[in-house]
């Protein structure tokens, strides 16, 4: 059976991430707090403003604008779309 905590992004319990998504007291804060639905939704919102904004990892504002944009998500912020993308119709 999986494990599951309760996520702080969806306020439900839901499926935990496998692992911690990264060493140290913050991944394990995450580990413990994020689902993998959650992780996996990140994930896709933080490539899209990659690739949007055109931002370079190696630049260390741009590795920290990331992590104070995962924060606001997670927490249910309101934080930084893509300018002008419109997701599909269904």
């Amino acid at each position: 059976m999986s494990r599951t905590v309760f996520c702080r992004k969806y306020q439900q319990e839901l499926e935990g991430l496998d692992a911690p998504p990264f060493p140290g007291p913050r991944g394990q804060e995450l580990f413990a707090s994020v689902s993998k639905k959650a992780w996996q939704d990140w994930q896709a919102h933080q490539t899209m403003l990659i690739n949007e904004k055109h931002l370079n990892l190696a630049d260390a504002d741009a590795r920290k604008y990331l992590q104070q944009e995962m924060e606001k998500f997670f927490a249910g912020e309101d934080y930084d779309r893509a300018e002008g993308y419109v997701p599909p119709s269904e």
